[in-house]
């Protein structure tokens, strides 16, 4: 029969401690990098969902007549309702809570955005004020973060 010999008998209680140590201290980090993944991997989905928010206001306001179609004013009085804006100044101070279609009905998923548009008169490369506007869209997001889109409209 073979004896063992004093130092191949297993491990000491010392070295048992310092091994679960050692490997809660490594597991700790590593859980620690998961959760700040996991936290913030929303982030990027909220900021494209408010990029495309804001191109989408941008584009539909861009694309209105530059004066009044009823009246031939550049920013004369805003129709009643969204539905009937038919000029680019008829956006302007337009702040909702909750991305809307052009038609004005609420997209779903969408509801915690809140989106601003402001319509400035404002000179553009040799373009004087009276024949160019700037459109400034803002989108915040459910969590807090805020977006601006500027776009201009040139009489043209």
């Amino acid at each position: 029969m073979k004896r063992l010999s004093v130092n191949s008998r297993g491990v000491t209680l010392i070295e048992l401690i310092i091994a679960i140590v050692v490997v809660s201290v490594a597991l700790t980090g590593v859980l620690l990098v998961i959760n700040y993944t996991t936290t913030h991997s929303v982030d990027a989905l909220l900021q494209h969902q408010a990029v495309a928010i804001a191109e989408a206001y941008l584009e539909e306001t861009s694309l209105k007549d530059f004066t009044d179609p009823d009246t031939g004013i550049v920013c004369g009085s805003a129709e009643a309702s969204r539905t009937l804006y038919d000029n680019v100044c008829d956006y302007n101070n337009l702040s909702q809570t909750g991305a809307r279609d052009q038609f004005d009905q609420p997209i779903t998923g969408l509801e915690g955005y809140a989106i601003a548009v402001s319509i400035v008169p404002q000179a553009l490369s040799g373009i004087s004020t009276a024949d160019a506007l700037r459109i400034v869209v803002t989108v915040t997001d459910p969590a807090g973060s805020s977006l601006t889109l500027t776009g201009y409209r040139t009489r043209y």
